[in-house]
Parts: structure tokens; C-alpha cells; sequence
């Protein structure tokens, strides 16, 4: 059990961005075991890194993502669409890290990340790799334009709902080849099953 009091018996890296343990995130915390979740594996030690978490295919994924980070104090921020930060929910996500992200424009956004990266000591940033809760054949690739172009490893989140596990998955170096990484990277989720489906 970490210093938080998560159902995680792992250890939070050195490198890992993160805020002290408080009130909240042990009562969170708390919450996640009562709601029978718990994180397996091993978070690395690096400063920098885009993950991404599959298999989405429910709203839930959210919610159970962002407890476990504020649980951690994991100081991390992650990419979501601007339809969801209107009003009071889009002032939280904004608060736990949320940069909003026009899908249909998205010039201009790898370049806006990749300076992210380049201004900051440590930084970990998610993307959700399939871009929607429906089945896809064919994941995005920004998450790997982003992560080449910052010269980051991608960490890979896995969602298995028949466990209520949240699990921490291999870190992949990036290479020359966009497709050929993707496929290897996808072929990772094939085991983990969401709530409504697995990633294939």
C-alpha cells in the first residue's frame, strides 16, 4: 500500500511528476477499494513520456483514470476533446490537468505539445490513442507524432474490467516506422478487455 493508501502495492518512481499525498487524494484513495479497483505493475523512472490507455470504451474509463491520478498525486496531463470542457465540468478537467483538443483542426497541436515538452523538467502526457469509445480498425496517430517529434518513450495503461484493474504496461522506444510501432503497441492491448469491448 503506497503513502496515498491505494490498492497498489507498487512503488511511484522519483521521476514521476507528482504532487504530495493529502486529504483528498487518500480519501480517493479509499474510494477506489471500496469500489473493488486496483493498479498492477510498475510506473518507470523517467521524466517524460506520452501514455496512452486502451481499451475505451466507456465514459467510466475517465472516471476511474482521473481518481487513480488524483489518488497518486500523479501530476500528469492529458489530452481529451472540447466538447467536454464546457461549464463546471470543463473548469475540473481543466484543474486535474485537461488541455482541450479540437479533433477536426488538429494543425498545429503536435507542435503545441512538442514545445510543451521542450519548456518543462518533467512531463507526462496522455492521449487517447483509439479517439473515440466506439471500436476502431485503425488507432490515431498523434500520440505517436507527439511522442517521436519530443524524442519521449510512450507508456502504455491497460483498462480489464472483468478485474477492475487499472494496469501499467511495458514503455515502448519509438522508431522510423509510424505503422509498424502502432501495430506493435496496439497488439499489447489484445489480452484486456473494457467494459464494453476489448481493443480489437
Amino acid at each position: 500500500m503506497s503513502d496515498h493508501g491505494l490498492p497498489y502495492s507498487g512503488t511511484l518512481p522519483a521521476q514521476m511528476p507528482q504532487s504530495p499525498p493529502s486529504r483528498l487524494s487518500r480519501f480517493v484513495g479509499w474510494l477506489l477499494r471500496i469500489c473493488g479497483w486496483k493498479l498492477v505493475g510498475q510506473f518507470p523512472d523517467v521524466p517524460k513520456l506520452v501514455f496512452v490507455a486502451a481499451p475505451h470504451s466507456s465514459w467510466w474509463d475517465g472516471v476511474w483514470g482521473l481518481m487513480f491520478k488524483v489518488a497518486l498525486g500523479l501530476d500528469a496531463s492529458f489530452m481529451a476533446k472540447k466538447e467536454l470542457f464546457r461549464g463546471p465540468l470543463g473548469l475540473l478537467l481543466r484543474r486535474l490537468g485537461g488541455i482541450p483538443i479540437e479533433r477536426s483542426a488538429a494543425h498545429g497541436v503536435v507542435e503545441q505539445m512538442v514545445a510543451r515538452f521542450s519548456d518543462s523538467e518533467r512531463l507526462w502526457l496522455g492521449i487517447a490513442a483509439e479517439g473515440t469509445r466506439k471500436s476502431v480498425t485503425k488507432w490515431k496517430s498523434g500520440f505517436w507524432q507527439i511522442a517521436r517529434a519530443a524524442n519521449v518513450p510512450v507508456m502504455t495503461l491497460y483498462f480489464h474490467y472483468p478485474e477492475k484493474t487499472i494496469g501499467i504496461g511495458p514503455l515502448f522506444t519509438l522508431s522510423e516506422d509510424r505503422d509498424a510501432d502502432i501495430a506493435r503497441i496496439r497488439e499489447f492491448y489484445r489480452p484486456w478487455r473494457g467494459k464494453h469491448r476489448g481493443a480489437f
